[in-house]
């Protein structure tokens, strides 16, 4: 079923709500009357995201019907506003999965058994990727990204405790500054036009497509740094663990249309900005295209070391930074049995994609070890 997009109000308690959209047969498949395979019955399921053009391949998954290709009939939940909004309809089974990064480090902190089953964003080849962040600037303010360190003292508008603060971090340490070489100012991401236009900032540190909007709004501000490989990404499809662990032939079916979407938009940007032109209320057709150029190069739902190190290593920046009380071993979070499985089987899906090192591998009785730089 194409298109269906589910209205949860958060105050909506859905209790069992899991249980009762389940309507699996037992996971096997059985002949159809021309003697052919045909999918088990119809499994019902529900998934959020937020309204962020990296996260537009759970609703072109539904566009191009490739949930209905796996026997998924999935409600594509309305926006959140956040990804603790998303986390919140997680832990009261209004949906039963999540697009989220950085919240999942609070959340699993406070006591939620929340597991990583594969990617939105981010890489499984790599550990720096971060094509999709950006520093805008007013064209006077004196920023260069050429020398970065004329961020020293100026006026940085970030989400602090997000992705965009993780890179700023990451870039100022490469750079041999600390944070208290710049003045960082906490905005949300809609704010920090207004921001830039009211001269509260002098530069915006953000991820796509903000950069671009902000640059058509705001009359002399110019995207002065792109990237760089500061930072590993963390862009994650989130479930509850009982839900992985009672339901594995759907969470299997689900990350094999996701990768499959994922395949798609990267063959086919320009319909996948289409795709996000449909879903995000405003989006502009021409910056959907140029942010879905550097959001392709970050399509990648496997799961590697890198992608261990990537949560460790953000982990480790905010408890330096006493943003939380405490970190935990990333082993525990991670279920990489799902989407390894379909690489291994259904290597078509991944194979435009860089391979992943060979010390990055997932193998039998793996472990994580933050120390022993196994993301090559």
């Amino acid at each position: 079923m194409r298109r269906r997009l589910a209205r949860l109000g958060s105050g909506i308690l859905a209790a069992g709500l899991a249980a009762s959209l389940i309507a699996c047969s037992g996971g096997g498949s059985q002949q159809d009357g021309d003697g052919g395979a045909a999918q088990s019955e119809e499994i019902e399921l529900s998934a959020g995201w937020v309204s962020a053009i990296d996260q537009i391949g759970l609703p072109a998954a539904l566009d191009q019907g490739f949930f209905e290709d796996e026997g998924l009939d999935v409600a594509v939940a309305e926006p959140f506003a956040s990804g603790v909004d998303q986390l919140n309809a997680l832990e009261t089974d209004q949906i039963q999965f999540a697009q989220v990064g950085a919240p999942l480090i609070g959340a699993v902190l406070k006591g939620a058994d929340y597991v990583i089953v594969g990617n939105y964003t981010g890489s499984a080849a790599q550990l720096g990727i971060d094509e999709t962040m950006a520093i805008v600037a007013k064209s006077d303010a004196g920023v260069s990204g050429d020398d970065l360190s004329s961020l020293r003292g100026k006026r940085l508008g970030v989400t602090v405790g997000s992705i965009n603060h993780l890179y700023l971090l990451a870039l100022l340490e490469d750079n041999g500054m600390t944070p208290d070489d710049v003045e960082i100012v906490n905005t949300a991401a809609t704010d920090l036009a207004v921001a830039l236009q009211t001269d509260g900032i002098d530069a915006a540190v953000i991820w796509d497509p903000w950069p671009m909007t902000i640059e058509q709004q705001v009359e002399g501000t110019e995207t002065v740094l792109r990237g760089g490989g500061y930072i590993g990404f963390m862009g994650y499809i989130v479930a509850k663990r009982d839900f992985v662990e009672q339901n594995p032939d759907a969470v299997e079916r689900f990350l094999r249309a996701r990768a499959a979407a994922d395949q798609w938009m990267r063959e086919n940007p320009d319909d996948a900005a289409q795709t996000a032109t449909r879903w995000l209320s405003g989006m502009d057709e021409g910056i959907a295209q140029e942010a879905m150029a550097f959001n392709i190069k970050q399509l990648d739902g496997r799961i590697s070391a890198c992608n261990f190190q990537a949560l460790s290593d953000a982990e480790d920046t905010l408890f330096a930074l006493g943003s939380i009380d405490g970190t935990f071993d990333v082993n525990e979070v991670f279920v990489p049995g799902p989407i390894n499985t379909i690489a291994d089987e259904s290597p078509e899906l991944f194979e435009d994609l860089a391979a992943v090192p060979d010390s990055a591998r997932i193998t039998d009785g793996f472990v994580f070890d933050p120390a022993a730089g196994m993301c090559g």
